[in-house]
């Protein structure tokens, strides 16, 4: 998949088949356009491109980042997760335009003028059934559709009984993640909801009761960590290597008082040292809450309860 992140440089194509959005999960719901993309473009003859935004639109054109609703904005994907989740589903070629306060100004007409046709070379365009675009939102699959003979564009709208069939939206795997419902999120996903970050050190309190942990420092400061308990995760290292595990979200209230929370996994049957390499955890299922234990001799027992628990969930024992 060819990733262009500035329109200047996007290599105008003659016959593309062109689907719009923020996509922000690549949810089985976004996945019904991507697929339906693809055969469009395979009918063509011509590559499957995708038109995507960064930063979020609502970063822009929201209220100041101090608001409470901006401070409650989390994203599902960072930008590489969502570049990834798109090469998977079979896009030939990604354009991310930076969105700017300029760039939403742009008209309906401008928009398609200038990104789908002088830019894109769009000829066949597929869109979601509740797709808008241009200033204020003006425009979207009437306008298109009115219009699609003088741009030279064929239009194909998803149908709301297709994408609602799902039941799914970005919105719906949000609350579901800040509720811990790890297991729902997937269903809705159709994958483990992913979590990378670097490995830090910590206190080290895990390695003296026998079971080190990797402390991960998540770069991306939008990105959505699920509610804070225990939960069964795969983790996947740097080297590329696979490993069940089982990773804590909280504040530690056994370790000491006004701790900030931290994200920490502790890989079964894995070696090794860790520290400043990049550790991706993908969530499997929830555990239990966060607890205080009497002492940490209470944790220790309680943690080969969790280890066991989680083997169960992922390699059945």
């Amino acid at each position: 998949m060819q990733v262009v992140r500035d329109p200047a440089h996007f290599p105008a194509l003659t016959n593309a088949t062109v689907t719009t959005g923020t996509f922000d999960g690549v949810h089985v719901g976004h996945q019904k356009i991507l697929h339906r993309l693809r055969e469009v473009a395979q009918q063509s003859g011509g590559p499957a491109v995708v038109i995507t935004y960064w930063p979020h639109p609502r970063l822009v054109l929201g209220p100041p980042l101090t608001h409470p609703e901006m401070l409650a904005l989390r994203l599902l994907n960072t930008l590489d997760e969502r570049i990834e989740k798109l090469r998977e589903f079979g896009v030939d070629d990604l354009l991310i335009v930076p969105f700017t306060r300029e760039f939403a100004t742009l008209t309906s007409e401008e928009y398609i003028q200038q990104i789908l046709l002088d830019t894109v070379g769009t000829r066949q365009l597929v869109i979601g059934y509740d797709h808008r675009f241009g200033k204020n939102r003006e425009g979207g699959f009437d306008y298109l559709s009115q219009h699609a003979g003088r741009y030279g564009l064929s239009v194909e709208e998803i149908p709301r009984e297709d994408v609602d069939a799902v039941g799914v939206s970005s919105t719906r795997i949000r609350r579901a993640l800040e509720a811990g419902d790890v297991q729902t999120a997937s269903r809705h996903l159709g994958y483990h909801y992913p979590l990378t970050g670097l490995v830090v050190r910590g206190q080290q309190l895990g390695r003296t009761i026998g079971y080190p942990t990797a402390n991960i420092q998540c770069q991306e400061p939008l990105k959505l960590i699920p509610a804070r308990g225990v939960y069964a995760a795969l983790a996947t290292t740097a080297a590329g290597t696979h490993h069940p595990a089982m990773l804590n979200i909280g504040v530690r209230p056994t370790v000491g008082g006004d701790l900030a929370q931290t994200v920490e996994a502790h890989l079964l049957d894995f070696e090794g040292d860790l520290y400043d390499q990049p550790l991706t955890v993908q969530f499997v299922a929830r555990l239990r809450d966060e607890q205080k234990f009497n002492g940490l001799e209470a944790l220790k027992a309680q943690l080969a309860l969790d280890a066991q628990a989680a083997r169960q969930h992922l390699v059945g024992g």
